[in-house]
């Protein structure tokens, strides 16, 4: 007879409901546990949760709490992250194919590097010297970035080729227009106003406004994409020359008599006498000032962020119609009836530079948007590029039958010449090469006499005001395919364009550091730093930052006896002997370059004023 098992013996005890429960299924990102063998000793015991047995914290104990700010920088983590990608496990367990930050080569990074390692500060102390590494190491790390950001500009400039060698300039804009798209197709246009003519034109800086003025008063504003007109009035007064300020709500008109400001409505909102019979006006965005010229003779700077005038120069060379501004560095050119060109800044009374061009007067000046090359026409009919990086010397040189009365460079390098009722442009290799003279890019023939050219920023539109109205060209290859969302964007909302002016507003460059090569800002004036530490010591009388003479420690138990201290005194000096010996060997092979390279230069009767 069978009788029931003894609970606890053979039998195993009932699952309680919590471990009835199905067991939880693994995720993917869990770590796989191997299950153990039927009969193979399972691992210890879990100890369950007691929580009477817990210890209790007692309640009037403080205990210090962890900061949640971490005193290190967490920018150095994240390099490191970023450096070293593999530490980083993926969620999936899938292994990359291919590991790390993607190459780049250094041509495309050295683009964007601004700071040259070539040149190193002499005698600088260890904390200034690890301050420009770390300078140095972020400068690369950027311009990393910006290479490989490149990817991201999909657009690509236009181009113009003709069929079997045909002549690209006789490619009348008829046959472009039925070419390109019905969107580009539409930047072509003509405004037929020889009532008021004849017009000069600005574009603003986002390329999205144009603004125009004739010589009989009429002044409009317009959104020349849309073709919408914000403001359209008559001043009653012949106007001269028309700008946008730092922003399409402002406008600034060289009237008769007077400067006077209107907003976007066409209300006048400042009437400047102090600057009287203006004849061209250039603004510089950066600076936020408004350069004028006058019949009298003066270049005048108004700062328009707080409406004042920091600078009036006496150029003494007359009547100053020519005048144009290099976008690299924001210098002001003037021509003068003696055919020079000067150079001017608001930091220094007398011109940075005189360039002499032409035999006769000059009639326009342009620079390109690199401020490497200058273009200049004078009455001598002559047509010269000059470059402007030191030597100031013609690179080429044309004679036209009329000669070229107005002059614009584009983004991409290509220059236009209005010369009576034709206008010319030439093109070059590229942005950064000067435009070749030899055989125009595209000519077109207008309804009147050319009286102003601006080539449109990021648009390949030329835009020409002649006597008979406002004519738009398509110049293809002409602008920059790309544009900055966070600097000039031509798709910007109110709202963003008044955030846009406040950061504008405080990074605003200040007019005492307009020079010739901006790059010398960034370095230090060795001269300069010489002279003040020479007079500082006759001063005072000693040098403060001289090194201090070795001094040894005195020790105890009798090591330090005089001869202990010369020995170590000596040895010190022999350190400091031998470090002076090897720095004069490692820099002789220089010096013997540099002589072996004046022995090999032709002998000349100044060779014995080189040092």
């Amino acid at each position: 007879m069978e009788t029931a098992p003894k609970p606890g013996r053979d039998v195993p005890p009932k699952k309680d409901k919590l471990q009835a429960k199905k067991k939880k299924p693994r995720r993917y990102w869990e770590e796989e546990t191997t299950p153990t063998a039927t009969g193979a000793s399972p691992g210890p015991p879990r100890q369950k949760r007691n929580r009477e047995l817990r210890p209790q914290k007692p309640k009037n104990t403080h205990t210090a709490k962890k900061s949640r700010i971490s005193k290190k920088p967490q920018v150095l983590k994240k390099s490191l992250e970023w450096r070293n990608p593999g530490s980083q496990q993926m969620l999936s367990g899938a292994q990359d194919p291919f590991p790390g930050p993607a190459p780049v080569s250094v041509e495309v990074a050295q683009k964007f590097r601004r700071i040259d390692k070539s040149k190193k500060l002499p005698y600088a102390k260890s904390k200034t010297r690890s301050r420009l590494e770390v300078a140095e190491a972020q400068e690369e790390e950027i311009s990393v970035k910006a290479a490989r950001s490149e990817l991201l500009l999909a657009e690509e400039p236009g181009f113009l080729e003709g069929e079997d060698g045909e002549d690209t300039a006789k490619i009348c804009q008829t046959d472009i227009v039925e070419a390109v798209d019905i969107a580009s197709a539409a930047k072509h246009f003509d405004l037929n106003l020889r009532q008021f003519g004849p017009y000069r034109l600005n574009y603003s800086r986002t390329g999205r406004h144009l603004a125009f003025g004739g010589r009989r008063g009429h002044v409009a504003a317009l959104d020349w994409v849309t073709k919408k007109l914000m403001c359209e009035i008559n001043v009653m007064e012949a106007v001269r020359d028309i700008r946008f300020l730092h922003s399409e709500a402002l406008l600034a008109v060289a009237q008769n008599r007077w400067l006077h400001i209107y907003d976007n409505q066409g209300i006048e909102l400042h009437c400047l006498r102090r600057c009287d019979r203006i004849t061209r006006l250039e603004f510089l965005p950066f600076h936020f000032l408004l350069a004028t010229s006058s019949e009298t003779g003066f270049l005048t700077y108004l700062d328009v962020s707080v409406g004042k005038i920091i600078a009036a120069l006496n150029a003494r060379a007359g009547r100053l119609d020519v005048m144009t501004q290099n976008p690299y560095n924001a210098v002001i050119h003037l021509g003068h009836s003696n055919g020079t060109v000067s150079l001017w800044s608001p930091a220094v009374k007398e011109p940075l530079a005189k360039i002499l061009c032409h035999r006769g007067g000059v009639r326009t000046v342009a620079v390109d948007s690199t401020g490497m090359y200058m273009a200049t026409s004078g009455l001598d009919h002559q047509l010269k590029i000059f470059d402007l990086r030191g030597t100031f010397q013609p690179l080429s040189a044309r004679t036209l039958p009329q000669g070229a009365g107005h002059l614009a460079f584009s983004q991409r390098g290509l220059l236009a010449a209005g010369m009576g009722d034709v206008v010319n442009i030439w093109a070059g290799q590229g942005k950064a090469s000067p435009p070749s003279l030899e055989r125009p890019y595209l000519t077109h023939r207008l309804s009147g006499h050319v009286h102003g050219l601006q080539f449109c920023p990021f648009e390949d539109v030329l835009g020409v005001g002649h006597s008979g109205g406002i004519t738009s060209m398509l110049v293809p290859g002409a602008a920059e395919p790309n544009f900055d969302g966070l600097e000039s964007n031509p798709y910007r909302s109110q709202k963003q364009r008044q955030e846009w002016e406040v950061k504008a507003l405080l990074e605003k460059v200040p007019a005492e550091l307009i020079c010739l090569d901006p790059r010398v800002l960034a370095e230090v004036d060795v001269i300069s730093l010489e002279q003040e530490k020479k007079e500082r010591i006759e001063r005072l009388g000693y040098d403060p930052e001289a090194k201090a003479p070795f001094q040894p420690k005195p020790k105890q138990k009798g090591r330090s006896s005089t001869a202990s201290l010369v020995k170590r005194k000596r040895k010190v000096m022999d350190e400091e002997h031998r470090n002076k010996v090897r720095q004069s060997l490692e820099q002789q092979p220089q010096k013997q370059e540099k002589a072996a390279k004046l022995r090999g230069a032709r002998s000349s009767a100044l060779d014995r004023f080189v040092r």
